[in-house]
């Protein structure tokens, strides 16, 4: 009996993160973006870590504006990688 109680918890879960899960998708995708970032930020609470990440950031949107780096296709970019990898 204490198997049958311990397996309903997981399956509310499930379903409620497949409910959830289906609210998010149907929010505009800078909606979704938002909320990505919050939750993302949400697991690493570390404000340093935080500070860290925004500092790069703004740095690579620099460089890009700058047009001291210039952006490269995801293809392109997966081919380059793939290339370096040992065979």
């Amino acid at each position: 009996m204490a198997y049958q109680t311990s397996i309903v918890p997981e399956v509310n879960v499930s379903a409620n993160l497949e409910l959830l899960e289906a609210e998010v998708l149907q929010l505009a995708p800078v909606e979704r973006s938002h909320l990505l970032e919050r939750l993302i930020a949400s697991l690493d609470p570390d404000p340093e870590v935080e500070e860290a990440w925004e500092r790069e950031a703004d740095r690579r949107e620099a460089e890009l504006e700058s047009g001291v780096i210039a952006t490269v296709p995801g293809q392109e970019a997966i081919a380059r990688l793939r290339a370096r990898l040992p065979q």
